[in-house]
């Protein structure tokens, strides 16, 4: 039905400004479900094809460069989002988070509506603490809640000083960031095994940041023999491990392993954050520090912000002792653990030459594209096209082989199958 929609759209059987049914009344018709056509709709106004007004329902859109008014339309968006890193957000469980705001307002007592403690509300600190040891192994006793991942890393960069050591690939956005601090970032090699500890231990760093469970963007997962090492490491030098736990909840082959913060609570600083669970918008994450590092750490973030906002912890803190986020989690997994299916078999049909690499787990995949191919070049072909993919070669500092990182979370299958369509044709055209 989306499909159909959507070549109807492109096709002028339906011109702009036509209404549509309603989908209640859709549903009827095409005697389906209505949360069916729902999904159709909001996916088809997400990439600009339909609008949706309250009190003036759906219609279809202009796709020219400028509607009856003369006013210019929205940026086109992408025709296939492949970006990495973002998760179903039409997923988001937006009841039950309305209703933790509710039963959380309820529940909060005035004091805690005045200025935020640095560290986090309370209650969030303690059912963080609780998930994380349940579902993660990690050894705390408290936790700092920060605004996402971002505020929780450039927190920790301020405690540092010198030489920090990041994955080779790894994203750019937090060498830049760590770099803006004042700290000199040394790239180490990532291979099938993740990080490199033999070349680590080569430079004069006294600290790392790393991704264990998933390495981001290789996908794979650091061997038991490299964790004992990066752990011994740590010790021998009193140096610091950032573990930045991103997606660990994502595994859908087996049990992910535990945290390696687990192995050495005094030398790591674990990182988590919602936004690969729930929504980046939210800006929640959290961090478990060494308690040598936590009262510079909570001063600095009583400097920079005063404290993350109470009341979207309190509701959060909510959907955790509830089971709210478990739930969701379980609904997630399965949902995405059937996209990055489809993602797999559609790459063996069209793209049989190409090689899936790392894990199943999280929201993304790199495909090992042929020798001698041109990553970059075949990113801006498929942009011109419509189709948003990363090139492995944005997350390099140094050549490797060329690959396509996608992210596979927020399209559905049948939107995956025809992205990869669209990849196959352009990299042989």
């Amino acid at each position: 039905m989306e499909a159909e929609l959507r070549r109807a759209i492109r096709d002028g059987r339906l011109p702009p400004g036509t209404r549509l049914p309603s989908s209640r009344d859709l549903a009827a018709q095409l005697e389906v479900a209505r949360g069916t056509v729902t999904s159709a709709y909001t996916q088809l106004v997400a990439e600009g094809y339909l609008t949706s007004r309250r009190g003036s329902g759906t219609t279809v859109a202009s796709l020219g460069p400028a509607g009856a008014s003369g006013v210019p339309e929205p940026p086109q968006r992408w025709r296939y989002n492949l970006r990495p890193g973002l998760p179903a957000l039409g997923a988001f469980p937006r009841a039950e988070w309305v209703a933790a705001h509710r039963a959380a307002l309820a529940e909060l007592p005035d004091d805690d509506l005045a200025y935020p403690d640095p560290a986090g509300f309370a209650g969030l600190r303690k059912e963080i603490v609780d998930y994380l040891a349940r579902v993660r192994a990690v050894v705390a006793k408290d936790a700092v809640i920060t605004n996402g991942a971002a505020d929780g890393l450039q927190l920790t960069a301020r405690v540092l000083d010198g030489s920090i050591a990041i994955e080779e690939p790894s994203h750019f956005g937090g060498e830049s960031m760590l770099r803006s601090h004042g700290l000199d970032t040394v790239p180490v090699p990532v291979d099938d095994k993740g990080i490199r500890v033999d070349l680590l231990s080569k430079t004069d760093c006294r600290a790392v940041l790393v991704t264990a469970a998933h390495q981001f963007p290789l996908g794979v997962v650091l061997h038991p023999e490299r964790r004992r090492a990066l752990v011994d490491w740590a010790r021998e030098r009193d140096a610091l491990i950032i573990e930045d736990d991103y997606d660990a909840e994502h595994r859908y082959d087996r049990p992910a392993l535990g945290a390696l913060q687990a192995l050495a609570p005094e030398h790591v600083v674990y990182q988590g954050t919602t936004s690969k669970v729930l929504a980046p918008a939210l800006r929640l994450g959290w961090l478990v520090v060494p308690e040598r590092l936590r009262e510079g750490i909570v001063q600095r973030k009583r400097y920079n912000d005063m404290g993350t906002g109470t009341i979207p912890q309190a509701a959060f803190a909510h959907l955790l002792r509830t089971g709210g986020y478990d739930r969701h989690l379980r609904r997630t997994r399965a949902l995405y653990r059937k996209r990055r299916d489809a993602l797999l078999e559609a790459v063996a049909e069209h793209l049989p030459a190409w090689q899936p690499i790392g894990v199943a787990a999280g929201l993304h995949m790199v495909l090992r594209m042929p020798d001698g191919t041109d990553d970059l070049a075949l990113k801006s072909r498929l942009a011109d096209r419509g189709v948003n993919v990363w090139a492995l070669a944005q997350y390099t500092r140094t050549p490797m082989w060329p690959g396509l990182v996608l992210g596979y979370a927020s399209l559905t299958p049948d939107r995956l199958r025809e992205a990869v369509r669209e990849i196959a044709d352009v990299s042989v055209a």
